[in-house]
């Protein structure tokens, strides 16, 4: 929970700088899942996803959830 708190946190600060922005949207929730509570919901995470070449899908048809397609593909270990 703590860690979701301050990744929320890089979020906005970066979505409200002009320079020096870090790729917030980069970070996932579990299983590829975009993150509802990033800068402007899903929408832009979801843009600057696929401008990154990403594919978004979406499951469920009532409170429907997006997943980057193949996420495991791209992930990088710390």
């Amino acid at each position: 929970m703590t860690a979701g708190i301050f990744v929320n946190i890089v979020a906005w600060d970066s979505y409200q700088r002009n320079e020096d922005v870090t790729p917030y949207w980069r970070a996932l929730k579990s299983g590829g899942e975009l993150n509802i509570k990033y800068p402007e919901a899903i929408e832009l995470q979801k843009r600057l996803l696929e401008e990154e070449g990403h594919t978004i899908i979406s499951k469920g048809i009532k409170n429907t959830k997006y997943y980057v397609k193949d996420f495991e593909n791209s992930l990088i270990e710390l």
